[in-house]
């Protein structure tokens, strides 16, 4: 445990906030990902990725993506040809947003749910913030976020727990009253650094196993959220 929920006071109400990562824990955005990718790819002549193999390099934003998927084709871009690359990506995605991607099991539910108890909900993921956008809409999700932080919005990106503190001063509320729900470990870490309850969710985009990231309690998927959420409202 954290250690964040000490005091039955503390309880109560609990959260008034939860922040869900977007990629591997309310969509499965990874068929779409690979799509791009290996448009990408193809341009420069390299072979393309399985959409399980990209599923393996998501996180941490687009030019760590880009990085790990030219690294595994087997020609390396560093420095500014990096970034020219990255560049061409963030193109290239921006036509793949939503052709294959699909809700993950219980996103909608929950953030239905949750807001609809006037929960406050944020979506912070190391993805652009317009991408962000621009998929919410597409499920029309984007009428229960209250607050959306991207990996380009400007605070420092998961793991650091800039991002995650930028969408608590956004609905007023400190770490103490809220959970984050995440499947990876930049997710995980951010949260710990925050001082902010989490969940993890198994099934999604990390190397890691869900069970071994250290949070305050895995589910399966995340119609599973109301009972680890209980759960963890319980005295310690």
């Amino acid at each position: 445990m954290t250690g964040i929920l000490l005091k039955d006071t503390d309880r109560c109400g609990w959260p008034q906030a939860i922040l869900f990562d977007l990629d591997g824990t309310l969509i499965d955005s990874a068929p779409d990902i690979a799509a791009a990718v290996n448009e990408l790819l193809s341009q420069d002549g390299l072979p393309g990725q399985t959409v399980e193999a990209v599923r393996g390099m998501i996180g941490n934003g687009v030019r760590k993506l880009v990085e790990r998927a030219y690294g595994s084709s087997g020609r390396p871009v560093e420095g500014a040809a990096l970034d020219e690359t990255t560049d061409r990506m963030m193109e290239v995605y921006g036509k793949h947003l939503t052709r294959h991607t699909a809700l993950m099991p219980g996103a909608m539910e929950m953030v239905v749910a949750y807001h609809a108890a006037r929960v406050k909900i944020g979506v912070v993921t190391n993805k652009p913030e317009a991408f962000t956008r621009e998929i919410l809409v597409h499920f029309g999700l984007d009428a229960h976020v209250d607050v959306v932080v991207g990996g380009d919005t400007g605070p420092a990106r998961k793991p650091a727990p800039d991002m995650l503190e930028h969408a608590l001063n956004k609905v007023g509320l400190n770490a103490g009253r809220a959970l984050m729900v995440g499947d990876s470990p930049a997710d995980i870490d951010a949260a710990k650094a925050a001082r902010m309850a989490s969940v993890a969710v198994r099934g999604g985009y990390t190397n890691v196993p869900a069970d071994e990231l250290g949070a305050d309690r895995v589910i399966s998927n995340l119609m599973e959220l109301p009972a680890a959420i209980e759960a963890l409202k319980q005295p310690v």
